[in-house]
């Protein structure tokens, strides 16, 4: 239901978007991951017909972007980068404002504002100024206006950008909720928020995609995929083989645990290529294959007790830096 075919925008010498393509059916949930200046929120303006082309094709719902603006806005949901809003005006009259713009009228616009305003909360900021709400609200009130007339397509540029926990939480749920029958794009720094809400993931560096997968696919490209966290008990025993040097505590006798069971991974363990140590963690790389087995068993056989272990899916700022490395502006 969304096409985009070999999109470029230029800025004099600046290509800011160079040859973007693919499509997006109803369900998908689709993450745009990328630096400053990769061309995110450019893509973004693009597809909603807020900023023009140099070359390439936009199509939502049948409707090209460039020919039919209008009707292919009306199937979309926009909240842009700051979540702009007239902060003159009360949330109450912004969305009035919003819904009439989208043709709503009597009952059905108080419908429309009701249903968006329950969703996002707003209820004891309504008659207040926006220009005297903190970011938080501000944000809600521009969601707000993006999902009040039902769009089949939501697009989001940072759309949990001053939340707080909670708050994020409950978009994210809203978004999940709403994908099953509309297409969403989302923008975001949040890289946490991409494995839990995006069912695909695309990766911008110079404008250009590197990426086009799920997130599942993409945190497997990680070094950490399938590596093996390790927490040791920090209240172990002293090595009983390791004498107390003279003038020197009991309990700083002997090399360090967690520096001891590294280097007993390393040497012992199977298919162990490399341990990282933060604090009384051990994150454990190697052959996935029996990895888990080969700590276990490493550990147990040295007498070095543990107190949680955990089988990592992989890192997705490990991959994001990897793939956008010196595009960072």
């Amino acid at each position: 239901m969304i096409k985009v075919s070999h999109l470029r925008k230029e800025y004099g010498d600046l290509v800011a978007v160079d040859d973007v393509s693919f499509e997006l059916a109803p369900g998908e949930i689709l993450g745009f991951l990328g630096p400053n200046g990769a061309g995110k929120s450019t893509t973004m303006k693009m597809l909603t017909g807020f900023l023009g082309t140099t070359d390439g094709e936009v199509s939502v719902w049948g409707c090209d972007v460039a020919t039919d603006r209008i009707a292919a806005q009306s199937h979309i949901g926009y909240l842009p980068e700051g979540a702009p809003c007239y902060e003159e005006m009360t949330p109450r009259s912004f969305l009035r404002f919003i819904g009439e713009t989208r043709g709503y009228s009597g009952k059905a616009l108080k419908s429309a504002v009701d249903e968006a305003v329950r969703v996002l909360s707003l209820e004891r900021v309504m008659d207040q100024k926006i220009e005297t709400l903190s970011k938080g609200f501000k944000r809600r009130v521009g969601l707000a206006q993006a999902i009040l007339h039902d769009p089949d397509v939501l697009v989001l540029d940072e759309p949990t950008d001053g939340l707080d926990p909670n708050q994020k939480h409950q978009v994210r749920e809203m978004i999940k909720g709403l994908s099953k029958e509309k297409i969403v794009i989302i923008s975001t720094h949040i890289l946490e928020e991409v494995s839990a809400v995006c069912n695909r993931v695309m990766v911008l560096s110079a404008g250009n995609v590197v990426v086009d997968t799920t997130p599942a696919e993409l945190q497997a490209r990680s070094r950490y995929h399938g590596a093996v966290t390790v927490v040791l008990k920090e209240d172990d025993a002293p090595d009983p083989d390791q004498q107390a040097l003279p003038d020197m505590p009991a309990e700083s006798a002997g090399p360090d645990k967690t520096q001891r069971a590294r280097q007993i991974l390393l040497e012992q363990g199977r298919g162990v290529t490399a341990v990282e140590v933060n604090q009384n963690r051990l994150t454990v790389i190697g052959d996935t294959e029996g990895l888990t087995a080969a700590v276990t068993n490493c550990l147990a056989a040295n007498k070095i007790a543990f107190e949680g272990l955990m089988v990592e899916q992989g890192r997705l700022d490990d991959v994001f830096r990897d793939l956008t490395a010196g595009d960072s502006q």
